[in-house]
């Protein structure tokens, strides 16, 4: 049954995670909604790349600058667990 399942080597999560990023409007997401601007940050606070994401060139773009819009408004943090 897991057989038919595709893994991301980076992320290790199957192909029917990606179903769920297809399913958001990106038109309609803003720099305010942290919970998912959050998944897309790395344990160190780095915004991970479209390899790993395995979003469009257009989605990657508008997700990075929501999140550094997000960041000079304070609800992001720009690192994360330094200290």
């Amino acid at each position: 049954m897991a057989d038919n399942l595709t893994f991301n080597k980076f992320t290790n999560t199957s192909s029917e995670d990606s179903d769920a990023k297809e399913a958001i409007d990106f038109n309609v997401l803003t720099y305010k909604d942290t919970k998912f601007l959050s998944n897309f940050i790395s344990d160190q606070g780095k915004i991970l790349p479209r390899r790993v994401t395995g979003l469009s060139s257009k989605q990657q773009k508008k997700v990075t600058k929501l999140v550094k819009t997000a960041r000079i408004a304070a609800l992001l943090p720009f690192v994360v667990g330094k200290g």
